[in-house]
């Protein structure tokens, strides 16, 4: 499984149908709808293929589409390198080394230090020192279009 920044994973892309990722992955062994009351932009469904070590989310309100991946599989590859293999230190300069030299981390209410790559939407989560989860994605709006996003350079 390649995590392909900003388009998605393998032959699923960033944008795709429910039916199109139902096609590659099967039917999922759980589904969520999340929204949430009052708030008529968000609405998001999640299936959850866990024999296969991945989420995938749908956005949108008009139109679903795949807008985010989320996986802790530990064959998962970035740049062709197995990321479950590797620690803090080397992610960040793998993904340095790619071009993505905006980091922002945070320790997390549930207890995972997360690191995020905001100019390439995504995002590595480890707990006591060892990556547990991946996630990575693109901004749809309501109508399930990709959205673009701004450098995310400093305005000071």
């Amino acid at each position: 499984m390649e995590i392909q920044l900003l388009e998605g994973l393998d032959s699923l892309k960033f944008g795709d149908l429910p039916v199109a990722v139902e096609n590659v992955l099967g039917k999922p062994e759980e589904i969520e709808n999340i929204g949430e009351e009052g708030d008529e932009d968000l609405d998001t469904i999640i299936w959850n293929y866990d024999e296969l070590g991945i989420t995938v989310f749908f956005e949108g309100k008009n139109n679903h589409v795949l807008s985010c991946f989320e996986t802790d599989h530990e064959s998962t590859t970035l740049f062709g390198k197995k990321v479950f293999e590797m620690n803090e230190a080397e992610i960040i300069d793998l993904m340095k080394s790619e071009g993505y030299t905006h980091i922002d981390s945070g320790d997390e209410e549930w207890g995972e230090k997360r690191i995020s790559f905001d100019e390439a939407l995504i995002d590595f989560y480890f707990h006591n020192n060892e990556l547990v989860t991946v996630n990575w994605g693109v901004f749809v709006n309501e109508d399930g279009e990709i959205e673009e996003f701004d450098d995310f350079e400093d305005d000071e």
